[in-house]
């Protein structure tokens, strides 16, 4: 690309998904509130973009305030605005509606001046479902029996779970299902990654050349593609390197980061794209259906003690052993969490040679699937991935914050 410029300087805008991203829970992403602070500073608006339709967005700025996340109510875009507008567009002002979920959709009709109801005894024209605790039976069932006499049936978006302090718990795309069964029907969708959820938030924020951030393959990169916008990945939430390395071209982000600190590095520092298999010091290639990864000095020397920027070249097949010029643990070592010159993510993940040795996988492997026309990561062996992202250090507990 040649681009030396800070993200923060190439877009205009941060179209930031929330879960994962910017807080999990009660409690703020390591780095998040001052790397988004330094955005700001360096003349990057944001807006903060969920699909998460149960609270209405001065409810959400106040959530982010309290965590260290300056954000103002107009700065925030829910699938609920999106779903409301999808609406708008097609009922006359004063038209009532049935709301299946809480206070978010209710306030986002409102604001599209429609009217919400909830029962299907009160003369709605239309039916709208987003998440929320309260949604129970009696709720559904009102929505059931709407949907099935015909009414027009928008869904804020189809997320199977929602991220909670203690873990995964049915989401929208959950509840949405319980209406679907019953009426044998499908719901108009919204949120991510349809494309009213991103046409909603580039209206609000009125971007020019936003740039995607989130930490979902499914919903947040697979929007940004299909609204042609480009977009960053960040490893703090759901999608973990291997699920990266996977990918589809759907779902393949613009650029991967450990966190939103990535926003202040320029693009050729974070771009991921297929063929592009030599990043930094890490080569990968994929040969006989086997990825083997190799850590080469920019100077080509293939020796040095573990550990050093010099260290042995390394390769790791499909038994996942360090192979190093000197000896079989070279690889390991030179790779290794903290280590000197371009080793490892290190103990937060920040570290410039995991990342670069996690994008050059992932340039093997795409330009390999592309090659075979299957469009994914599965001509490629799966052990053999995880064996190389195991040595590099870029792989991580299989336990997820949600």
């Amino acid at each position: 690309m040649g681009v030396v410029q800070p993200l923060t300087q190439t877009y205009d805008v941060a179209l930031l998904d929330l879960d994962g991203v910017v807080y999990i829970g009660a409690h703020p992403v390591p780095h998040a509130p001052e790397a988004l602070r330094q955005a700001r500073a360096a003349g990057m608006r944001l807006a903060f973009v969920t699909n998460n339709a149960s609270r209405p967005p001065e409810r959400v700025a106040v959530h982010l305030t309290e965590i260290g996340v300056d954000a103002r109510p107009d700065e925030v875009v829910t699938s609920a605005q999106a779903a409301a507008r999808l609406l708008a567009e097609q009922l006359p002002s004063g038209s009532k509606v049935l709301v299946v979920g809480g206070e978010g959709l209710e306030v986002a009709l409102r604001e599209q001046d429609l009217v919400p109801v909830s029962g299907a005894d009160d003369g709605p024209v239309a039916v709208v479902q987003g998440f929320s605790p309260k949604v129970g039976w009696p709720m559904l069932a009102e929505g059931t029996y709407a949907v099935a006499s015909g009414l027009p049936w928008v869904a804020t978006n189809t997320d199977p779970v929602v991220p909670t302090d203690r873990g995964r718990a049915p989401g929208n795309g959950t509840l949405v299902d319980a209406i679907r069964t019953a009426t044998g029907r499908e719901p108009v969708v919204a949120g991510k990654p349809e494309p009213p959820m991103h046409r909603e938030a580039m209206l609000r924020s009125q971007a020019t050349r936003p740039l995607v951030v989130g930490d979902r393959l499914d919903t947040d990169v697979e929007g940004a593609n299909a609204a042609g916008a480009d977009s960053l990945l960040v490893l703090t939430g759901v999608t973990d390197p291997i699920d990266l390395v996977q990918a589809p071209p759907r779902l393949r982000p613009t650029y991967v980061g450990h966190d939103l600190r990535a926003l202040a590095q320029p693009a050729d520092a974070l771009s991921v794209r297929a063929g592009e298999a030599k990043v930094g010091d890490w080569h990968a290639v994929v040969e006989g259906g086997e990825l083997r990864l190799a850590r080469v000095p920019a100077d080509g020397s293939r020796s040095g003690g573990p550990g050093t920027h010099g260290s042995a070249v390394g390769e790791v097949g499909v038994e996942g052993a360090g192979r190093g010029g000197d000896g079989a643990d070279e690889f390991s070592a030179g790779a290794g969490a903290g280590g000197a010159g371009n080793g490892g993510a290190g103990a937060d993940g920040a570290g410039d040679g995991g990342l670069d040795a996690l994008r050059a996988v992932c340039g093997a492997v795409w330009a390999a699937a592309d090659a075979a026309g299957e469009g994914s990561g599965s001509s490629v062996d799966p052990v053999s991935v995880r064996a190389a992202l195991d040595a590099a250090r870029i792989t991580r507990p299989s336990t997820r914050p949600y």
